[in-house]
């Protein structure tokens, strides 16, 4: 007899996340790997139970009340119940302080990132702020102002829910989001090195933090991006009161609908230069690869969180009298799935530990340039698949992916966020380019072969052997069309997407490779060695064959 199909549960994140588990055995000391144990049990479970919760409730948004009953102008913005607990589980599992703690060294951003990545979907997009405070709190100490440093640091990396600041990127404008040297928000000399600042910010997505960093135009400055200048500004006065800032409305997005996103004009904020009054788009860099590698952590959680659910659901699902995991076309394209999730996991989790690595100085200055190479590469490749794997979870799951409250529909309006916010993934290829020129593709290119050199040589399998083969052969591809294109900046340019997207699945399939081999030979678990598989004979190569540079030539002009 049939049966109606029931929900899919999910059990606890951490304990049945054979990825992530495979991946902490392998890269961390044993002693850390116990230590922070029982703070990943937790948050896997909280991470199931939240899933639960959220699918026996209504949705909440949040919202804006500008006028008291008295026509006093408040701004007052009421948080969904989740998102008011959310400075408790940040402060509690450290989701910000961990990447800030000396105790684990190197590994201090693989400890937070594996956080983050089971916290993620639980918190309603709570992690964007968080991404944003983490990025402050780079960014701050990078600028070595002892004054904000003094005054900001204990706040922004507190274990302590009290103690704990939020803060905000505030640098979108209406002229343009990532094109920031347009920006038109001005700071007028208010006395004492401080500056009042005048403007409206388009798209800040943290406003209810305690504090900011913003970029503004000191009065008087050139246009460009050189003549903008970092400031810090606290959001409140001593009194509670808002600091000379004005909340036009929250926005109406797509997805993300429980994370407050809002226009506002400042209108006198109090503010400070962080470090000088030119140049500040140079002192948000470090703050960009920190939030950069946030949201390729955000993609994975999202890919993780659909497999299961859609694995789970073909276990106890009957369709055409079997459940339809033993149909072999649906299997298939879960596995599909699968292996493009791990090799995605391989390759921004390696970015973490490069990330640890250069910020407690342990670094050599290969690691430095393949860091500066692979972050952009895995924000921007991830980006992408999340958004694609969420849409074929939803059609994994027929009707019941296409109905709100099923929850399987705000897996993918969410995931569209991954590809735009903190560079688009034309943004990101061009960025891309900018590293090629500024460090060369060698460090990648060396950092691979000498990655598989070494499996080649343990000669864990056969499998193994002729997969590496295979991504060899795509690298040297890569590395060629850049040798034939170099002399054309509208070719590069054109071809900077397919480029991207093949050096960081090459990448990506390297480092599978690794983790494929220790599975092999600790534990004998064959399954990475067939997600490689399935990975590369999906394609790793993705350069344009076509005259791109006069690709507008193929549109039609306005109407």
């Amino acid at each position: 007899m049939a049966t109606h199909p029931t929900a899919p549960t999910l059990g606890n994140q951490h304990l049945t996340d054979r990825v992530l588990q495979a991946w902490l055995d392998r890269a961390l000391p044993p002693s850390m790997r116990s230590t922070i144990n029982d703070d990943l049990d937790a948050l896997g479970a909280h991470a199931a139970q939240a899933w639960e919760n959220a699918r026996s409730r209504s949705a909440v948004e949040p919202v804006l009340t500008q006028w008291d009953a008295w026509g006093e102008r408040i701004d007052r913005i009421e948080s969904t119940p989740v998102w008011q607990q959310g400075a408790s589980m940040a402060a509690r599992y450290g989701l910000v302080a961990a990447g800030h703690d000396t105790t684990h060294g190197e590994f201090a951003r693989c400890d937070q990132f594996a956080r983050v990545y089971l916290h993620h979907i639980a918190s309603e997009f709570y992690t964007c702020p968080l991404a944003m405070t983490d990025g402050a709190a780079t960014a701050l100490k990078a600028s070595e102002n002892e004054a904000l440093i003094k005054r900001a640091m204990p706040h922004l990396t507190s274990r302590d829910p009290e103690q704990l600041w939020l803060s905000g990127q505030w640098m979108t404008e209406l002229m343009g989001g990532s094109d920031v040297g347009n920006s038109e928000t001005e700071a007028r000399p208010a006395g004492n090195g401080r500056y009042r600042l005048y403007g409206r910010k388009w798209f800040t997505s943290a406003v209810i933090g305690e504090m900011a960093l913003t970029l503004a135009r000191p009065q008087g400055a050139g246009e460009g991006a050189d003549s903008l200048a970092l400031f810090y500004l606290e959001t409140h006065d001593d009194k509670g009161r808002w600091n000379g800032i004005r909340i036009d409305r929250l926005k109406d997005k797509l997805g993300t609908r429980e994370l407050a996103t809002a226009e506002i004009h400042l209108d006198g904020a109090l503010a400070t230069p962080v470090d000088g009054l030119v140049r500040g788009v140079r002192l948000i860099t470090p703050m960009l690869n920190v939030t950069r590698t946030w949201n390729a952590v955000g993609a994975l959680a999202t890919m993780r969180r659909c497999i299961a659910l859609a694995t789970r659901y073909a276990h106890q699902r009957e369709a055409f009298g079997r459940p339809l995991i033993h149909h072999p076309l649906h299997a298939a394209t879960l596995a599909d799935m699968q292996a493009e999730f791990e090799a995605a996991f391989q390759l921004v989790f390696h970015v973490t530990h490069l990330l640890g690595r250069s910020e407690c100085g342990v670094a050599e200055d290969n690691e430095l340039a393949l860091l500066r190479l692979l972050t952009p590469l895995a924000k921007l490749w991830t980006g992408k698949l999340a958004v694609r794997i969420a849409s074929e979870t939803c059609e994994s799951f027929g009707g019941a992916g296409y109905i709100e409250n099923t929850g399987i529909p705000q897996l993918l309006r969410d995931a569209q966020v991954y590809p735009i916010w903190e560079g688009t993934t034309n943004v990101l290829a061009l960025d891309t380019l900018r590293a090629i020129n500024s460090v060369g593709v060698e460090p990648l290119l060396e950092s691979a072969n000498a990655l598989l050199a070494e499996i080649l040589n343990a000669k864990a399998s056969a499998n193994l052997e002729s997969q590496a083969m295979n991504v060899c052969s795509a690298l040297k591809q890569a590395s060629e069309w850049l040798h034939r294109n170099a002399a054309s900046p509208e070719n590069l340019q054109a071809g900077a997407r397919g480029l991207a997207m093949t050096l960081a699945r090459s990448m990506a399939a390297v480092l599978l490779c690794r983790q494929a081999a220790y599975s092999i030979k600790e534990t004998g678990d064959m399954r990475p060695s067939q997600a490689l598989a399935r990975f590369v004979s999906m394609g790793l190569i993705n350069l344009p064959g076509a005259a791109n540079s006069q690709a507008a030539d193929l549109l039609d002009p306005p109407n």
